[in-house]
């Protein structure tokens, strides 16, 4: 079944070429897919199987250009790898429980050659507009020789995920600062660190493992921590804190459920406040579910902070050459600093829709029914609960596009039926 047909759609009526093909326009009788992530990964596999045809589109030149260039190389997956795998292809049984960068990009590209995934890479959407008069999207992209692509399709997958963008704060006197400015994106390893004095901007789970990462490479780093965090153990008596949570979850509510954790993460962590990492007053699985914001899973920062090896430091005030003034008044002398401020959506810059989208990126609608919209427009990797949210969306968003396809086929049949019966009757 071939996924890109440049004969005119059977389904719209009235259909003007002169109008729509004005540059290179190539109908998909099927699905476009933005981005080829897990996400956008998941979803073509779930079409591939259904047997409904569909686009991948990729800007990077590989799959996973998260994974492959924008993080850093002592990376593991947080979760158990049960929690991690996608759609109908487990992880290879000799990998370990908490698999590395390196082996989750093996799985990812053993996962699209095992389904015949074939994205086209180094092509950029520009835009992609629903047109209501014929019922269709229209997604304009820009391939890297830059020449122009219109995509014309019933259905459009957003896959780009929360991640597609870095957040880079202004700080007042960073330009003057001096010294290498990195953004943990563009972080691989602590090694061209060693005997630095480092700030660390940002405490959440890539802040707090960069920092491990520079203090095992020799340098000297202070991590910023502006304001509360949760800090958890990663396990427990050797089982997974989050496979925990998900047990106790399916019998108590989840104040509850956040009440048992905080008090088996005191009992195994100790006070954590006295080394200024304060905890909200809202526990981690409310704030997570709120505001989206991941409690931290410890795999050693937290003893090199008890050790004085990481300094934990308060909010930032301004920089100077070769230092930094913090809140709280005090002057550090560093060398480098790695901002560990997150990333971002970029759906608002290209998606000419405003409804089912919020403005920062994400559906308005929270999991599980931020997956699907209107007009034939669809979401994944988005729903702040990591690979396993965006697995079950991906594969509700394929099943309802096969749903579709197939009520789509058989209007399609009694039409032609239909005109049949009506030639027969005049002749």
């Amino acid at each position: 079944m071939h996924n890109i047909c440049l004969n005119m759609p059977p389904m719209i009526e009235n259909f003007d070429p002169e109008v729509l093909f004005t540059r290179r326009s190539i109908w998909v009788n099927g699905a476009v897919i933005v981005g080829a992530g897990p996400s956008g990964l998941a979803v073509a596999s779930g079409l591939k199987e259904q047997g409904i045809p569909f686009v991948s589109l990729e800007r990077a030149n590989c799959i996973a250009s998260l994974w492959q260039n924008r993080t850093y190389d002592r990376l593991k997956l947080h979760l158990p790898k049960q929690f991690c795998q996608l759609p109908n292809f487990p992880f290879p049984d000799n990998f370990p429980e908490y698999p590395s960068k390196f082996q989750f990009i093996t799985y990812l590209e053993s996962y699209a050659k095992h389904f015949g995934i074939n994205p086209q890479f180094n092509e950029t959407v520009q835009s992609a507009k629903y047109e209501d008069t014929f019922g269709f999207w229209r997604v304009k992209t820009i391939q890297k020789e830059g020449s122009e692509v219109e995509y014309i399709c019933r259905w459009l997958v957003v896959a780009t995920g929360e991640n597609a963008e870095k957040v880079v704060p202004e700080f007042e006197g960073l330009d003057d600062f001096g010294g290498r400015v990195t953004h943990a994106c563009d972080y691989k390893s602590g090694q061209s660190y060693s005997g630095q004095k480092v700030l660390v901007v940002g405490c959440g789970n890539s802040g707090m493992e960069v920092s491990l990462d520079l203090c095992n490479h020799h340098a000297s780093p202070s991590i910023v921590v502006r304001s509360s965090v949760h800090v958890l153990p990663r396990e427990v008596f050797g089982k997974s804190t989050f496979e925990l949570a998900a047990t106790l979850m399916k019998r108590l509510p989840v104040w509850m459920v956040d009440k048992i954790l905080l008090i088996v993460a005191r009992l195994i962590l100790g006070n954590v406040d006295k080394h200024g990492l304060r905890r909200p007053e809202i526990g981690p699985l409310e704030l997570k579910n709120s505001a989206g914001k991941t409690p931290v899973l410890d795999i050693g920062t937290l003893k090199k902070i008890r050790s004085g090896e990481i300094k934990v430091v308060p909010g930032i005030r301004r920089f100077y050459r070769g230092k930094v003034e913090l809140v709280d008044g005090q002057v550090l002398q560093i060398d480098s600093v790695v901002l560990a401020t997150g990333y971002r959506s970029n759906v608002p810059s290209w998606l000419k829709e405003n409804e089912f989208f919020s403005e920062d990126g994400t559906p308005k609608d929270p999991f599980p029914n931020g997956w699907k919209g209107k007009c034939g427009l669809y979401a994944v990797g988005f729903t702040r609960r990591g690979l396993s949210g965006a697995s079950l969306d991906a594969v509700s968003v394929s099943q309802d596009i096969a749903k579709c396809w197939r009520e789509d086929s058989k209007q399609r049949k009694k039409t032609v039926a239909a005109r049949h019966r009506r030639c027969i009757s005049h002749f």
